[in-house]
């Protein structure tokens, strides 16, 4: 799995997790809703910053945007 689809992956889980729509972490971010719908799709990579504002207004710490999934062999 690439790291911008981890990165997909784990900002979906983690939005929907706190209970929030894309426009309102978009709106705590300080980010357009349609950005963070591109990085949720995988269509965009996301720079240090932007992964940053994501985290503070998930209130998680940045790095775990970007860990990957236990794969089947993990296990």
């Amino acid at each position: 799995m690439k790291l911008r689809e981890v990165l997909a992956t784990n900002l979906k889980r983690f939005r929907l997790a706190a209970g929030l729509s894309q426009e309102e972490l978009a709106h705590r971010a300080h980010l357009d809703r349609t950005y963070v719908s591109s990085l949720e799709r995988g269509q965009y990579s996301a720079s240090i910053d932007k992964i940053e504002n994501l985290s503070v207004a998930l209130d998680i710490d940045a790095s775990e945007l970007l860990v990957r999934p236990p794969t089947d062999s993990d296990v």
